[in-house]
């Protein structure tokens, strides 16, 4: 089994996190930075990760997620918020970005930038959140096995309300629209159900198609 397989296998969504211990800021960061590293569709990176460490405003989270402990209990909750649409701006503001790093445009770069003008701001803005919010699952992989690597524990949650979240965190200012949540912290043993229970996933005969 390799290291990765191993982690893969330590991990497990968390359901009782310990609130007197704390996961360190720079493994906190580095997790985060796995998370900004991850792919997405154009390399627009159409999401934001809101890290919510205050405790009062994580209790006035806690009741838009039917009352789950990890929301209070763990040291620091992650929200992924994807765009709300996709604008002119904000791709236009992906591809300079991208030029001035890059050290100036070229012809498929700016051909390719037009394609998208053409097409994703014209589109319903429904349609758009949901591209995005795709993106923003791809991020949430991504911390997720991060934060296995660091030995961190973690779960990722869809059990909120996304419109009351949002309003507390000032999202829709934001043109942001919250997709998933994750807590960061660690396991308490003695009051989680799921800790000692076997991991449980299907055969790979009934997971995987080859196409030989």
């Amino acid at each position: 089994m390799s290291e990765l397989q191993k982690i893969l296998q330590w991990r497990y969504a968390t359901k009782k996190m310990n609130p007197a211990k704390a996961v360190s800021q720079e493994k906190v960061e580095r997790i985060l930075e796995a998370a900004r590293l991850a792919p997405s569709s154009s390399g627009l990176q159409p999401f934001e990760i809101i890290v919510v460490s205050n405790k009062a405003v994580r209790e006035q989270i806690k009741p838009k997620a039917w009352g789950q402990s990890q929301i209070t209990d763990c040291s620091h909750l992650l929200v992924f918020a994807a765009w709300d649409t996709y604008t002119a701006d904000r791709i236009n503001a992906a591809f300079d970005m991208t030029n001035a790093q890059r050290g100036g445009t070229t012809e498929a770069g700016e051909n390719y930038r037009q394609m998208l003008l053409n097409s994703y701001p014209g589109r319903d803005a429904q349609t758009n959140f949901e591209h995005a919010a795709r993106q923003a699952y791809l991020g949430l992989g991504v911390a997720l096995i991060a934060a296995a690597f660091e030995e961190v524990d973690s779960t990722p949650m869809e059990g909120f309300d996304p419109k009351a979240l949002d309003e507390i965190l000032g999202l829709n200012a934001r043109g942001l629209r919250s997709v998933a949540i994750m807590p960061l912290g660690y396991r308490e043993e003695s009051g989680d159900w799921l800790v000692n229970l076997k991991k449980v996933r299907r055969p790979r005969e009934q997971f995987v198609t080859d196409v030989v």
